[in-house]
């Protein structure tokens, strides 16, 4: 399903989602208001991507919004006036949640806004992202709860984490050649682009 947002006390503007032909939108998904979604993006079944509170959302190239993930925000107005605190501003310009591009996000992650998630991240099953800021190159493995940090650029955090405070966040371990998970998001990415086009050839033939 891919419709408009409506209008409220906390969304003046009504807004269509603006999706690139090369992303593949499963018919079982939906994707609500402001919301942009760039080249070669998956996704998937049950995926939610919900522009109709905080906005604008938006998902970078080549990301994948795997089953069951949900994307959704804050409020970022009330009665016409931006609320800030729940807006992040990348390279100039301002969002409620920001992915970033070659980023996965796997089975039943949440993405909640205010939220950024930068370049070539990994992000497991059932992880919850609100109220945070994660680096590029990042790992994050299933279970995580993170909720109000900055992880830095290319750290990992271990499955069922919950990350709540600046010093514990500064002090995760960072991304290594023999770390077992380095290179997982390349493959991630590879599978699911192909996903993408492939959905996308089938159903221009149907």
């Amino acid at each position: 399903m891919i419709e408009k947002n409506v209008m409220t006390d906390f969304s003046s503007t009504v807004s269509e989602p603006v999706i690139d032909p090369s992303t593949y939108v499963h018919p079982l998904a939906a994707v609500i208001g402001n919301v942009t979604l760039g080249k070669n993006i998956m996704v998937s079944p049950m995926a939610s991507i919900r522009g109709d509170e905080g906005q604008p959302l938006h998902v970078g190239d080549n990301s994948n919004v795997q089953d069951g993930v949900i994307i959704h925000a804050l409020e970022t107005e009330i009665d016409g006036k931006p609320v800030e605190a729940n807006i992040y501003d990348v390279d100039g310009r301002k969002y409620a949640v920001y992915i970033g591009e070659r980023v996965s996000l796997a089975h039943q992650v949440q993405v909640h806004g205010p939220a950024v998630i930068q370049d070539d991240t990994f992000v497991g099953m059932k992880v919850l992202v609100f109220k945070s800021y994660v680096g590029k190159k990042c790992v994050i493995e299933p279970g995580v709860i993170l909720m109000g940090v900055t992880i830095p650029d290319h750290r990992y955090v271990p499955a069922g984490s919950v990350i709540n405070n600046q010093e514990d966040a500064d002090n995760l371990p960072h991304v290594t050649e023999d770390y077992s998970m380095e290179s997982l998001n390349k493959s991630v990415v590879h599978v699911n682009t192909s996903l993408a086009k492939g959905y996308i050839k089938a159903s221009n033939k149907g």
